[in-house]
This record gives structure tokens, sequence and C-alpha cells, in this order.
């Protein structure tokens, strides 16, 4: 092969964004392209030459796969059960194994490819999520005007009750109570309503920047009797995007406060925006839109697995004076702008929530 023509090849060979691990006969290493470095998290130089078995000696199932390509030339794909272990964390993979033939139809070798899932994961998880939300918006709905009505009568009564005993300060105290509670009850079957009601935005031109700005510097008003940093970096390429801009505001602010509660004395937020390279939304109709992505991150005591499951469930809290709402109606307004929520969290780096909104102008 011309020098100019294996160069062209091994150039399309490592722009490709998907990992490919080519082994010889006996299951070594003859190629691995800058993807699959990444993805395995192993280096090209350490490779090279060694079993396939010994770099992935964890892998049962991709090990299987490999193996069976190598002895009988099968061709083996696998998009649901494997996964590979990167920096402490497991990535879940699609896999596929071929033979690699020579010219003369001999095989030389065997091909495999890798993809991230994790993008494809989040997006089944944000669907099922979105799903189970739908189904508990009608129940939620019908409950929360069940309950309006006789709560109003409750809070009339009540109130007709304080001027029945304008002398008697014991009974007051005991109808404030009353009514304090009647108004706890009250904001939680509003929010029920917000979780149950159809979305209607209001669309027109928003610019993230100012609508994330504004509430960091009303946060570190708010905050100024706690020592804590609040910190923004943006892309100032991010144009002003087509969304309903109380409800953005609604949703950032509600983030932004748990992230500031989240930290000790001197702890930091950060809120980022960027332009993502792997995502795209695609609506019947429209052409393809990028999405901009806002993270907001603390570097709190993060948040445990079991709380991370039901981050999203309706009336799921740790706080004592939380309602357990406010994050699904968060998912709700991502939702209806057609983007995706998510969270990471680890004990030693914080927690980072991140919203995808389309680019859409």
């Amino acid at each position: 092969m011309p020098e100019k023509l294996e160069s062209y090849y091994a150039n399309v060979i490592d722009s490709v964004g998907d990992g490919v691990i080519v082994l010889d006969n006996a299951g070594a290493v003859t190629l691995v392209n800058p993807a699959a470095e990444e993805l395995a998290g192993v280096s090209r130089r350490q490779a090279m030459g060694v079993l396939f078995s010994e770099i992935f000696k964890g892998e049962g199932p991709l090990n299987e796969m490999v193996a069976k390509t190598v002895e009988t030339g099968m061709s083996v794909s696998d998009h649901e059960n494997i996964v590979v272990k990167r920096g402490g964390k497991l990535i879940p993979v699609g896999a596929s194994t071929s033979p690699l033939l020579s010219a003369g139809g001999e095989r030389i070798g065997t091909i495999l490819l890798l993809r991230d899932l994790t993008n494809v994961r989040e997006l089944e998880s944000a669907v099922r999520q979105a799903d189970r939300l739908s189904a508990l918006g009608g129940l939620a709905a019908g409950l929360a005007h069940e309950i309006k009505n006789p709560l109003g009568g409750i809070k009339g009564a009540a109130q007709l009750l304080e001027l029945e005993f304008p002398d008697n300060e014991d009974l007051r105290e005991y109808i404030r109570v009353m009514l304090k509670e009647v108004q706890r009850v009250n904001v939680i079957v509003e929010e029920l309503l917000a979780l149950a009601s159809p979305g209607r935005l209001k669309l027109s031109k928003v610019n993230l920047h100012r609508v994330l700005s504004d509430i960091v510097l009303l946060q570190k008003n708010a905050s100024e009797g706690k020592e804590v940093y609040l910190q923004q970096y943006f892309d100032p390429s991010i144009p002003p995007i087509l969304g309903d801009e109380a409800l953005l505001t609604q949703l950032f602010l509600n983030l932004i406060k748990n992230a500031l509660e989240a930290v000790e004395a001197g702890g930091v937020v950060k809120v980022t925006s960027r332009v993502l390279s792997d995502y795209a939304m695609t609506q019947k109709g429209e052409r393809r839109a990028r999405m901009v992505a806002i993270d907001i991150a603390d570097n709190g005591p993060g948040i445990e697995a079991e709380v991370l499951e039901n981050m999203f469930t309706p009336f799921f809290t740790t706080k004592s004076q939380g309602t357990g709402l406010g994050l699904a109606i968060c998912q709700k307004i991502v939702s209806e702008h057609r983007g995706m929520i998510k969270v990471d969290s680890d004990a030693k780096r914080g927690t980072v929530f991140t919203v995808m909104l389309p680019l859409v102008q």
C-alpha cells in the first residue's frame, strides 16, 4: 500500500467517533484509535502487542464476544449488556466484533467497534421519568382540585373564628397556627396543579445569561450571612433562545438555591454555559438544532445513590420543610422546552445539575 494511502486510512480510523480496536489472529492488539483509548481508558503504547484478554481482564461479556470472533470468525454484537470501567465508573457501551479479512479473503484478525451509550441511556431515563410524571399528572390534578375546595372552607371558617375571639389571645394563637398550616397545604396544592397542568409556554427570545446573572446577583445578596462563593462562566457565543422566560427563571432559581443550600460556609457554586457537540434535537418538520447546556455545580457533600435515583419523584424530599415537588416541576419545565435535565454527584467533587435546551432561535 502506498505510504500516502496508508496515512490517509490511518487518519480515517483515528477520526472515527466510535472506538476501533484491531486484534491479530492470536487476540493481541495491533491497532487502537483515540476514541477507543478514551473510552476504555488505555493508551495505544500500553496496548500494542498485548492480548486483549489481559487489557480487559474484568470485562467478561466483552472478552467472550471477542474470543468467539477470534476463534470462529463469526460477527457478534451486543448493545445491552456490555460495560467498561473507566476511572472507577461503569460506562455502558454498544460493542460489535467482526473478522478482518485480507484482499484474498483470508482471516487476518478481528475488529472490535465500541460506542459509548451513556448519552443514549440518559435520554432513555429522561423519557421514562417524563412518562411517569405524565401518568401522575392526571391523578395530581384531580387530587389538587378535590383538596382545594374544602381547604377554602377551612380557611374561611378559621378567619371567622378569629373575629369571634378578639380578647382571647390563647385561642387566637391556635387559629393563627390553623391558618398557617392551611396556607402550607395550599402551597403544596398549587405546586401539584403546576405539575399537573398542561404547559402553555409564552415563547420569546430569552437571553439565558441575563436570566442567570440576575439570579446569581439576587442570591449573592440573599446569602450574605453565609460565606458562599458564586461564580459564573458563560460562553459569549450563545445567542438568545426561544423559551418561556418566567418558567426558565423559576427553573434556574430553584437549582441555584438548592446548590447554595448544599454547600457549607466557604463553599463554591459555579454556573456555566456551553454548547454541546454530542447532543442535538430534531423535531419533525424542523432543522436539526444544537443543544446548549447550563451546569450548576456545587462542591458540597454530594448526594447518596439512593437519593439520586428518586430526586425527580414527586413528594420525595430530604428537606424538613420541603414539599418534594420542586425538582419534579423543574423537570416538567425542561421537558416542555424539549430539553433534558441530568444530575451527577460524587462525595469528593460535589454535585452538578445539567440542563440541556435546544438552541432554537
